[in-house]
């Protein structure tokens, strides 16, 4: 049975087996990763016993408007609902928000998102800068 949790409390190897389960380059920075996400507006996370199987993480300004950073799940719960299941529940919390922005990381996740509500932006194109790049 799954189990959902709102906490922002993670050990490092916990979330490093989570993020390297999906391939996503962040899984190498499992010290980060616990900081940014105690540092996060919302974080529900799912969890087979001891182990964390999906995570969801919001960031908000309190009233006007959301984003959904992260969702990902473990391939080996893929499939079962615990990415709507996530989903859902964040949703939940932002219901009194006038926007909730999602921009995923791979074209194949928008179908998904589209299912569940989402809308694509006739004007906009989301753009990124990383880290290192205005240096």
């Amino acid at each position: 049975m799954i189990e959902y949790r709102y906490t922002k409390d993670f050990d490092e190897r916990q979330i490093e087996e989570l993020f390297k389960s999906v391939s996503w380059f962040s899984g190498n920075f499992p010290k980060k990763l616990k900081q940014a996400l105690h540092n996060s507006s919302s974080v529900i996370s799912a969890w087979d016993g001891k182990k964390l199987i999906g995570l969801i993480r919001g960031l908000d300004d309190g009233i006007w408007q959301a984003t959904i950073d992260c969702l990902l799940v473990n391939p080996q719960y893929q499939g079962i609902g615990v990415a709507s299941s996530l989903l859902k529940r964040l949703l939940a919390g932002y219901k009194e928000f006038l926007y909730v922005d999602v921009v995923p990381d791979e074209k194949k996740n928008v179908e998904f998102y589209l299912k569940h509500g989402f809308e694509l932006m006739l004007e906009g194109t989301p753009l990124q800068i990383k880290g290192t790049s205005w240096e």
